[in-house]
């Protein structure tokens, strides 16, 4: 390519073919997505439209798969100039009918500093949220409510309280926490975060409480600034299904002054296929960053969901990574993780990111207070290198949840 790349958005596409001329195809993708027909324009139109014209960075076949397709990666530039500074334009750009041709999947997507600086990225990042709580040197640590639907106020107060109490550092909604009609929205946040000051007397810890952000898209930014003025001190939102231009302008709002919490609801959908979609590096890594998430959760490697090892660390890798104007995200590898898994989390994403439970806090024999606490222990022991049974001889509640749920062999 003979352009200067800081101009040019840069996708790259793994794609499945019968044959045929791969470069050929390329060059298809690349004026097909800007310019349309290329060959058949008049010169004086091509001169006009040189500007907007998308080029073929490289082609590079892969072999051949199981069925005889050969596999190739196909990189492709698009001029910045032709696009909008928000995801909806850009995906649309890239994936958007390009996504219905046949086996090809969005596999990496680069951005010049000019396109990364129209976007707002994380209001508070890593280091905000650590100063935020106070909290340095040791994963953070998030239960979530299980189950919350139905319950009333008095009933998530309690609930509530007996997870702040077990030492966590924030509590979330349930993601499919959507009818208000027991606990209102802005009487659920005053009432949960009045347990969170009772917990913060004992226990001496802040803990930022996530209300799931839900209704009508034309409703959500009022719903947000209301739920500020009633206290909140963060939000979830469950992006996908919403869209990213709903977090990115929920981030860049000056009025919405709280850290935001990114669920992966419908990912699968996306990166699950490795031949369709897009993978899950770019959507729950790359744009979740761009668009303004402080936390973002998806799959561990080794919980209930699991996902690849080797994707996971990419999530985490794009989230924190030196950009410059974004601050970073927290990964915050999910489900099904328990006390024992704390020395894996540690091992794979190091001490920042969030070690986050449900069924392992509230599935303790003692209650979620009990099984916060065994977590707490968990993470101490595991960031001063103390041996689980040293640790477990110290703390009841990591010692009964290590006989319950175990602890893996390479790391016991």
């Amino acid at each position: 390519m003979h352009t200067d790349t800081s101009q040019f958005v840069t996708a790259t596409y793994l794609v499945h073919s019968k044959g045929g001329d791969l470069h050929k195809k390329a060059l298809g993708i690349a004026h097909g997505l800007t310019v349309g027909t290329w060959t058949e324009l008049p010169e004086t139109k091509k001169e006009e439209m040189k500007k907007h014209l998308g080029h073929v960075v490289s082609v590079e076949e892969l072999g051949k798969d199981e069925n005889g397709r050969i596999k190739a990666r196909l990189t492709i530039a698009y001029p910045m100039i032709n696009l909008t500074p928000d995801i909806p334009a850009l995906l649309t750009t890239i994936f958007g009918k390009l996504s219905m041709d046949g086996m090809i999947r969005l596999v990496d997507v680069t951005f010049p500093e000019a396109f990364v600086k129209q976007f707002p990225g994380p209001k508070f990042g890593i280091d905000g949220i650590r100063k935020l709580l106070g909290v340095y040197n040791r994963p953070l640590l998030m239960s979530i409510f299980k189950s919350c639907i139905g319950y009333d106020l008095k009933t998530m107060a309690e609930q509530f309280y007996l997870q702040a109490a077990g030492g966590v550092d924030l509590v979330k909604d349930d993601e499919i926490l959507f009818d208000e009609t027991y606990a209102p929205f802005e009487k659920r946040i005053e009432a949960c975060l009045r347990a969170a000051e009772n917990a913060e007397r004992e226990t001496g810890k802040k803990v930022l409480y996530a209300a799931n952000l839900t209704g009508p898209v034309t409703e959500i930014f009022t719903k947000a600034k209301r739920a500020v003025r009633a206290g909140a001190n963060a939000l979830l939102i469950n992006v996908l299904p919403f869209g990213y231009d709903v977090l990115h302008r929920l981030a860049a709002d000056p009025e919405i002054t709280v850290p935001l919490v990114a669920h992966p609801a419908l990912a699968g959908a996306f990166y699950a296929s490795d031949r369709y979609g897009i993978s899950a590096p770019i959507l729950l890594g790359k744009l979740m960053r761009l668009a303004g998430a402080d936390f973002v959760l998806y799959p561990s490697p080794y919980g209930s969901v699991a996902m690849e090892r080797e994707e996971t660390l990419q999530i985490a890798a794009h989230l924190r990574g030196k950009r410059e104007g974004l601050k970073t995200s927290f990964p915050v590898p999910s489900a099904g993780i328990h006390p024992g898994m704390v020395p894996l989390l540690y091992r794979d994403f190091g001490v920042d990111h969030v070690v986050n439970a449900g069924g392992g806090i509230h599935g303790h024999p003692q209650g979620a207070t009990a099984g916060g606490r065994a977590f707490v222990a968990a993470i101490d022991a595991t960031c001063k290198g103390i041996p689980f049974k040293e640790a477990a001889a110290e703390s009841r509640e990591l010692e009964e949840a290590l006989a319950l749920w175990g602890c893996p062999e390479e790391v016991s």
